[in-house]
């Protein structure tokens, strides 16, 4: 996530950047920096932003799960930690998930494969 998406993402949610803030767990000035691009955006901080976003319309459980966009077979689904834990509207919340052929051990790893998903995209 860069400066620009995080601002915009901010403004989606309709939250100052105190209330951001606070929802974040960081400090008022780690937001006013993470805008103005003076601080990379750490991983947790986009993965909480991600979820606050994913909340945002309607009922999740309105949505697909993963497993049923993506036409995975079973066996693949065994191996899934998505699956196993019934959150196929969060696949990409959780690590471990083998949707680019192996799993990803990193965040910023995952985010490559999920960037490009259209169960990612369906949120943003």
């Amino acid at each position: 996530m860069d400066s620009k998406e995080f601002k915009k993402f901010r403004e989606k949610l309709n939250k100052t950047q105190k209330q951001m803030a606070q929802l974040l767990g960081v400090s008022i000035k780690a937001v006013h920096s993470y805008e103005q691009g003076w601080r990379n955006i750490p991983a947790n901080v986009e993965r909480q932003m991600f979820f606050l976003l994913s909340r945002m319309d309607g009922n999740p459980k309105d949505r697909k799960p993963c497993w049923v966009i993506k036409k995975c077979p079973t066996e693949t689904k065994k191996q899934c930690p998505a699956w196993e834990f019934q959150a196929g509207e969060l696949c990409w919340f959780i690590n471990g998930n083998i949707c680019c052929g192996d799993a990803c051990m990193d965040w910023a790893d995952k985010m490559k494969c999920c960037r490009s998903c259209k169960v990612f995209k369906s949120f943003f």
